[in-house]
């Protein structure tokens, strides 16, 4: 079972930034991959940021540019750095593990979320 932990959500400005971290229980280096997913609200939960265990990054075409996802496998944490924050950014933001068993079975793992609110 692997736990994930969010901090570091607020309330900013448009054009300010945040940094979101995600603390994992396991050793995220044997992850397959971690992301952040974000759901505004009236709307579905999306894929923002995600890194592969090989380091191959992947954003969402509306944060290119402006995050970057970043993994420190000592400390088992991911990062989101946020900047030029927009109003449409405002959204639960959560942590994501996916994790593969040696049988080839996926496992995903999510953590309790945290509120990053936008003011335009």
């Amino acid at each position: 079972q692997v736990q994930l932990v969010e901090s570091g959500g607020g309330l900013v400005q448009a054009g300010g930034s945040l940094r979101l971290s995600c603390a994992a229980s396991g050793a995220i280096s044997s992850f397959n991959a971690m992301g952040w997913y974000r759901r505004a609200p009236g709307k579905q939960r999306e894929l923002v940021a995600r890194i592969t265990s090989g380091g191959n990054t992947d954003y969402a075409d509306s944060v290119q540019g402006r995050f970057t996802i970043s993994r420190d496998n000592a400390k088992n944490t991911v990062s989101l750095q946020m900047n030029s924050l927009k109003a449409e950014d405002t959204a639960v933001y959560y942590c994501h593990a996916l994790v593969q068993n040696p049988f080839g079975r996926d496992y995903n793992y999510w953590g309790q979320g945290t509120q990053v609110t936008v003011s335009s």
